[in-house]
């Protein structure tokens, strides 16, 4: 198979389709590479004329073959929790190996110096990165905005929405924001070696405020109920969430409070060219949905 000038990893995970359908509006698709671990939905991305790679961060050997001849990829950080750093590092072995003349890396806000537990595994490959010598740019996220949506179902029918944010602010930003990032870096003129953006949504709230937001869209009433980090934790488990799971989103929670997610340099808006989603419409779209 011939070799793609863009390469997008993780592509089958809700940020990697966007960003492959960000890139598909200005990009050819035989320009275009995926790594995905799923035979199905290789042949969905094949059917759009993409090249398409099935292979796993776990696995190097399957890595090779997806960036050989690539210059410009997106790694897209792993969603398993714990193996991480070394999943990055397999990756960036192989966009090494490959001469990638740029490779973005979809890490933390603010995760040189975030209290979040998530944070870790990104500063190691944030210096795996540094260490390897590929020229490569940091697309700090912060909080998708569908994190805290995906709780409406439940909020709605308990009448009350559960967390450990205290009065955090959350500058959160929709994940189709992220992705028209990423697409604006890959395709960029200018140089992108060396960059650090930190990405967060112009606005922030208060999940009080969200709660007051869900409850004037819904017509009913849905009261925030800030909890201690083991109790949220807790409540959590009791609802169905692994213990791991669990863990992480009530340390998310808890380091909202101390200021973790919030950020408004705008760095974000300004990097996609327009204002980012206000977490108002995310709501709306989340309720039709």
């Amino acid at each position: 198979m011939s070799a793609s000038r863009f390469l997008i990893t993780g592509a089958s995970g809700q940020l990697g389709r966007l960003v492959v359908d960000g890139l598909l509006k200005s990009v050819p698709p035989a320009q275009i590479g995926v790594l995905v671990r799923s035979e199905k939905v290789a042949a969905e991305f094949a059917a759009k004329g993409l090249h398409v790679h099935i292979g796993d961060y776990s696995n190097p050997e399957t890595l090779g073959p997806a960036f050989a001849g690539v210059e410009r990829a997106l790694l897209i950080s792993s969603s398993e929790i714990g193996q991480r750093a070394v999943q990055h590092r397999n990756a960036i072995e192989a966009a090494r190996a490959a001469g990638v003349s740029l490779l973005a890396y979809t890490s933390l806000l603010h995760a040189d110096t975030s209290p979040l537990g998530l944070a870790e595994e990104h500063r190691q490959t944030e210096a795996a990165l540094k260490a390897s010598g590929v020229p490569h740019a940091l697309l700090r996220n912060g909080w998708y905005s569908e994190n805290y949506t995906a709780s409406i179902p439940a909020a709605l029918a308990h009448g009350a929405l559960l967390g450990s944010a205290g009065n955090g602010r959350i500058a959160s930003a929709a994940r189709a924001d992220y992705a028209e990032a990423a697409v604006r870096v890959l395709t960029a003129e200018q140089p992108q070696a060396g960059r650090i953006y930190e990405l967060a949504g112009d606005d922030a709230y208060t999940l009080a405020e969200f709660a007051a937001e869900l409850s004037k869209q819904s017509g009913k009433a849905v009261a925030y109920r800030d909890l201690p980090q083991g109790d949220y934790e807790a409540a959590l488990i009791a609802a169905g969430l692994p213990k791991p799971f669990a863990a992480l989103l009530a340390d998310s929670d808890a380091g909202a409070a101390k200021g973790a997610l919030f950020d408004d340099s705008r760095t974000l808006s300004q990097l996609i060219g327009r204002p980012t989603t206000p977490i108002a419409t995310t709501i709306s779209a989340a309720l039709k949905a």
